[in-house]
């Protein structure tokens, strides 16, 4: 079984349980479609499904074609770069190349870049808040599902390493809608109206994330 998109055809890989009610429907990280289903579902059923969820399916590639994109190559502040190894000992960069040694431990390197800018970047939209509110420590680790966390008890800010791939913006964004937690602890209206203070463009920021 296939699916057609934009002139590409993606294998539809069925697995059928027994113990699976419902059927659903998700693209990976190899760009194939994963439906999982009960054993009665019939294979007539499944092509009707992918039809009715054409749309929905074509954003789910789309989605992961770029999440592949950004994450492959050298990425750092929203630009990508060609790896270059070689005999370096320090890292470079000219025009759209990394030039590093074959041994450079590039999360050790994002880290202590993240470290330095994350806290740039928060203290700069701390002292210019809206509110009035406690100063937050900042910690820094990789997250695979969310871009920043607020403890709103503790008042710790934790952000993903993931973020100095992207352009600022995307960082700025997160750092004012975790600052704003500490304002308003859901996503109610308010909540927004006082990320909205902070960062008018959260709308856009929003929107482009979806796709990461």
């Amino acid at each position: 079984m296939t699916f057609l998109y934009d002139g590409i055809y993606y294998d539809v890989i069925v697995d059928k349980k027994a113990s699976t009610k419902n059927t659903y429907i998700r693209v990976k990280d190899d760009l194939n479609i994963y439906v999982t289903t009960n054993i009665f579902t019939s294979d007539r059923y499944i092509e009707k499904l992918l039809k009715d969820n054409y749309k929905s399916i074509c954003k789910m590639i789309d989605k992961e074609a770029i999440k592949i994109d950004n994450n492959s190559d050298f990425n750092y502040l929203g630009r990508s770069y060609k790896i270059v190894y070689g005999d370096y000992k320090n890292i470079t960069f000219n025009d759209d190349k990394v030039y590093i040694s074959k041994d450079f431990d590039i999360d050790k390197w994002y880290k202590k870049e993240a470290k330095k800018l994350f806290l740039e970047h928060l203290n700069y939209y701390y002292d210019r808040f809206s509110r009035n509110i406690p100063y937050p420590p900042l910690r820094i680790r990789k997250m695979t599902t969310r871009w920043g966390v607020c403890n709103t008890k503790s008042h710790v800010i934790t952000l993903n390493l993931e973020l100095i791939k992207r352009d600022t913006k995307y960082l700025d964004y997160v750092i004012c809608h975790e600052l704003s937690h500490l304002v308003v602890a859901n996503h109610s209206k308010a909540f927004w109206s006082v990320v909205g203070e902070n960062y008018p463009y959260y709308k856009e920021a929003r929107r482009d994330m979806r796709l990461f």
